[in-house]
This record gives structure tokens, C-alpha cells and sequence, in this order.
């Protein structure tokens, strides 16, 4: 394993390749077929057919105003957020760090769910409750509008945009602003005119992760967009598969490549603004202390604000789910409501045979795919970080692009390859899927450990007599623990609760938890949908405190045998 020796790169680029590239491939190939089964008989038909379609312009216009509002929504109260944080004195600043990103461990398709529990204009709980409060007859809030699929869509990706934006305003030299205010500018003038300048870098990422993540977005479409009557191009997609007598692959594979190119331009770009983002480094040698802003005033109300944010964030939805599991139907909490409580939903979900399938399938997936994506992970990240060649960078690219892969559309792709063998509708394909479509998840954490190993100790290991192959296990892989449970932990749980592949590629026998779910929620068993979602969470949170028991365990045992 060094740089002398090319086969192990090429050996993982023929791999990732076919992972990333094949579903691709197939997707192009079957936009110019006529079918699943006449494939090769090339035709354009499919592209006249998709886009003289008359009522895509408006899935085109829903799908651009709720990306772009989403989008916008999500940058500004993670950029918000990230100022509060890290700028100025409101209190617990470490608290609203930690619900920040908490909501990135509950699952799109439970946020969104949720969500309808509280607002669906038929029983939705807050609705119901405020129309008892007011004397109101009708529901005063809907959710299933395409502002609320903005308002969902866009709490869901708060987090990511914190994360991109939050470090670089901690990081920012405070002696820029102080010259500002010396200079007679007020706060306001100082935060438009030099803060939001420096951190635009920081932001215009945020902000197209946030188009690549809202573009891709599957379940909050068809948990709220669907009941509405709000189609974009992700469920519009899923219906031309899924509906009628002869799903129509060919015209979705053909409309999917537009969606596909669109994603990978995007993702071009974002790399391209991280990776400019030094130009804009205002840190130093010197130290420095980034200058806390006083609120005075608006401190109590920002802090009440932000409250209200993270209840909506954290407390509601996995409060609301536990509560309607436990309920026999819809109804606003009350004594009655609490006198009725019971666990018949639980007893319903764990009798069920099909969601006992779909919870041990997701399992398999999650134990198993987590653990076959993390060792492939292994092996890119270190070819990634410490061969750089030509051959190393391709493996880099292929092994990043499989992230700009909006699930539905890739999940076709790989329809078009499955149907052509004996692994369609098996868990097999689901674990190929899944790995491809979230190898980034696995190898990004691990190529971060990686950077921290220094080559000398790889080298000396070998003036000892290592083999390439023993130094890899008995020093580098110990060392990279921690990194290796962040990337197990990450993929496994990404595993457990994953939709998008999962609803073109499952069939019956090869039932995930989120599928079922879904089909509760189609059929409106709001009980035994929260009682499983319940389960989701649980199964989620199990495996995280698993694998790192694991971790603790295993650098504990290293260090005692060392």
C-alpha cells in the first residue's frame, strides 16, 4: 500500500466507478429506451414525451419556489442563529448549539409527518386546539401548501447551513468589526456592510448545499406536497413510476437526467466556493478574540425567540409522535385524552408481520451496509489523503459524486440496471444502492482522521518489517477509531431511516421501516405510523450509543495491549 504500487487505486476506482457511474450510465440509456423490457430500442420519444408534458410547467414553478424558499428560509435562520451563538451574550449559547443540530438525528420522513399531525386542516392537534381556543370554525392553517412544505423543508436543512456558517463566524477576526464601529458605523452597518461581506464564501455554500438537498427532497413532497395537490419534479417523478398500468421508466429516466445534470452543477459549484474559501481568511497569526456583541434590550426577546425555534425544531415533532402513539385517535390533549392512553398501536406495529420485515431489513441494511461502506470508505480515504496522483484524484471525484445524486432519480438509474438481473427486488440491491448512493457519508470523516496520521509512522513501521498490509491494520486503522465509529455511526443511521432509493427499489419481501411508514401514512394509521416512527428513533439512537460503546471499547483494549 504506497504509491509505488497503483493497483490498489485502480482496483478501488473500477469499484466506486461502478457504484456511482453505472446508475448513471443506465439512466441515460433507459431515457432513450422504450421500456424495462424493450431496452435498446433507442428513441427520443421519451424526452418529446416528458417535456411537451403540459402540466410540467407548473411542477417546474412548485418545484423552484419551494427550493429556492426553503433554501432561503433555512440560510437566513441558520445564519441568525449562528451569529446569536457565537457573537453576542445571549444566554445558553451551549444549549442552542446542541438543538441546533439535533435535528439532523430525526428522520425527514417523521419531521414531515409530524409536522401533518400538528396541521393537517382536517385534525391536525394544533389546529384543532386553536380552533377550540378561538371558536373557529374552520382550521385556521394548513400545512399541506406549498408554504407549508417551504416552512418543513426549510427547519430540516437549518442545520446543515449552521454547520457550514456557524464556524466560519466563529473564526472571524473581531478587529474588523471594532474598525467599522471606530470608523462611526453602528452594529447594523458593521454586520451588512463587513460581517456578511467576509462570510459570503461561507454563505453562497450554504446556500447551494441547500438547493442540492431541497432539489433532492422526497419526503417532505409526499407527506405534505402529495395530500395538497402540490406536485414537484420528486413526486411528479415517483408517479410516473408508480401510477397506472405501465409506469412510464423511460419518460421519468429522461426527465431524471435533467434533475441529475442540474445537481451535479450545483455540487461543482459548492466545492468550488469551499474551496476559495481561503481568499476570504481573515485569521492571523496573532491572536485574537472574536468581540461579543451586547444585546442589552433585545436580549430576552432574541432568547425567547430562539426558544420558540428549537421547540418547533426538537420538542414538537418527536413530542407529537410519542403522544399519538399513545392515543386511539386524534384528539387535543385533555384529561379524556390522557384517561384513553394506551399502547394498542404499539401491540398493532409489533403484531404486524410486514412491519416486523421491514424493521429487521433495515437492521440487515443498516448493520451490515454501514459496516461494508465504512471498510470501502477505509480504503478511499487513504488513497484520497495519502497517495496523491492523478488516479487518486479521479477516485476523490468519483467517490464525491454519488452526493449530488438526488435519491429518486438515482434510485431509477439503478431500476434500469436491477430489472436487467437476478438482483432486483432483493435486499442486495437496496445494499448496493445504499452504499452508492452514501459512500460521501463515510469517506469525508474518515479522510479528516486521515490528515491527522503522520507518514512517519507508517514508515516506521515498515524499517521494522511491516508488511504495507500490517501496518494498515495493527497502526493506522487503531488510530483512526474515532473516525472510523463517526463514519459507521453516520452511515448506519442514514441506513436506517433512508426513503428516497428505497421507495423506487423496495418490493415486497425487501420492506424497509420508511416504506412502511409511508404506507401507514397513505392510509392515514396515524397511531401505528408514530408508534413505528417511534421505533425508528430508538433503533437510530441505539446504534449511535452502540458504536461508540464500541469505540470507547475498543481504544480502551488498544491502549492496555499496547
Amino acid at each position: 500500500m504506497n504509491p509505488k504500487r497503483p493497483g490498489l487505486t485502480w482496483s478501488l476506482i473500477l469499484i466506486v466507478g461502478f457504484l456511482t457511474l453505472c446508475p448513471v450510465l443506465m439512466l441515460l440509456l433507459g431515457s432513450f429506451s422504450q421500456g424495462l423490457t424493450a431496452f435498446g430500442q433507442f428513441t427520443t420519444a421519451k424526452y418529446v414525451a416528458a417535456y411537451t408534458d403540459p402540466h410540467l410547467l407548473q411542477v417546474f414553478s412548485n418545484t423552484v419556489i419551494f427550493v429556492v424558499g426553503s433554501t432561503v428560509l433555512a440560510t437566513l435562520l441558520a445564519l441568525v442563529l449562528a451569529y446569536l451563538n457565537t457573537r453576542t451574550n445571549i444566554p445558553f449559547k451551549p444549549l442552542f448549539t446542541v438543538l441546533s443540530i439535533v435535528p439532523m438525528m430525526i428522520p425527514h420522513l417523521l419531521f414531515s409527518v409530524s409536522w401533518a399531525l400538528l396541521l393537517n386542516p382536517s385534525n391536525g392537534l394544533l389546529n384543532l386546539s386553536l380552533q377550540d381556543l378561538f371558536g373557529l370554525e374552520s382550521a385556521p392553517f394548513n400545512i399541506y401548501s406549498l408554504e407549508g412544505m417551504i416552512l418543513v423543508e426549510g427547519l430540516l436543512n437549518m442545520p446543515i447551513a449552521y454547520l457550514i456558517i456557524a464556524p466560519a463566524m466563529a473564526s472571524f477576526d473581531g478587529a474588523l468589526e471594532e474598525a467599522s464601529r471606530v470608523g462611526g458605523a453602528g452594529v447594523w452597518r458593521t454586520l451588512w456592510r463587513v460581517t456578511l461581506p467576509v462570510l459570503r464564501p461561507a454563505i453562497l455554500a450554504a446556500f447551494v448545499l441547500g438547493v442540492v438537498r431541497s432539489l433532492a427532497s422526497y419526503a417532505v413532497p409526499r407527506v405534505l406536497g402529495m395530500p395538497g395537490r402540490v406536485d414537484v419534479l420528486a413526486t411528479y417523478l415517483y408517479e410516473m413510476i408508480s401510477t397506472g398500468f405501465a409506469p412510464d421508466y423511460g419518460q421519468a429516466a429522461a426527465l431524471g437526467m435533467s434533475v441529475l445534470s442540474v445537481s451535479i452543477a450545483l455540487i461543482v459549484l459548492y466545492r468550488a466556493l469551499t474551496a476559495s474559501g481561503d481568499k476570504f481568511v481573515t485569521i492571523s497569526g496573532r491572536g485574537y478574540r472574536p468581540a461579543v456583541i451586547e444585546l442589552k434590550k433585545a436580549r430576552l426577546p432574541l432568547f425567547l425567540a430562539i426558544s420558540v425555534l428549537s421547540l418547533l425544531m426538537v420538542v414538537l415533532p418527536v413530542g407529537v409522535l410519542l403522544y399519538t402513539s399513545l392515543v386511539p385517535y386524534s384528539m387535543v390533549p385533555s384529561a379524556q385524552a390522557f384517561a384513553s392512553m394506551s399502547l394498542n398501536h404499539w401491540f398493532e406495529v409489533l403484531r404486524d408481520p410486514i412491519s416486523l420485515l421491514a424493521l429487521r431489513n433495515s437492521l440487515f441494511l443498516a448493520v451490515v451496509g454501514a459496516t461494508l461502506g465504512v471498510v470501502l470508505s477505509l480504503f478511499i480515504a487513504y488513497v484520497v489523503v495519502k497517495i496523491r496522483t492523478r488516479a487518486a484524484g479521479l477516485l476523490e471525484t468519483l467517490s464525491f459524486l454519488s452526493f449530488s445524486f438526488p435519491g429518486i432519480v438515482i434510485g431509477i438509474g439503478f431500476m434500469w440496471f436491477f430489472v436487467q438481473t437476478p438482483l432486483y427486488a432483493t435486499l442486495t440491491a437496496l445494499l448496493l444502492a445504499y452504499i452508492a448512493t452514501y459512500l460521501p457519508y463515510g469517506v469525508r470523516p474518515l479522510a479528516s482522521a486521515f490528515v491527522q496520521v503522520h507518514a512517519h509512522l507508517e514508515e516506521s513501521s515498515q524499517v521494522c518489517g511491516a508488511g504495507p498490509f500490517t501496518t494498515f491494520r495493527r497502526i493506522i486503522v487503531p488510530l483512526l477509531i474515532p473516525g472510523i465509529v463517526s463514519a459507521w455511526i453516520l452511515m448506519a443511521t442514514m441506513f436506517v431511516r433512508e426513503l428516497t432509493v428505497s421507495v423506487v427499489l423496495s418490493r415486497p419481501g425487501s420492506e424497509v421501516l420508511a416504506v412502511q411508514i409511508l404506507n401507514f401514512a397513505d392510509d392515514g394509521l396515524w397511531g401505528k405510523l408514530s408508534a413505528l416512527g417511534i421505533v425508528m428513533i430508538l433503533i437510530s439512537t441505539g446504534l449511535v450509543l452502540l458504536a461508540a460503546w464500541a469505540g470507547q471499547r475498543f481504544r480502551g483494549t488498544r491502549v492496555v495491549g499496547s
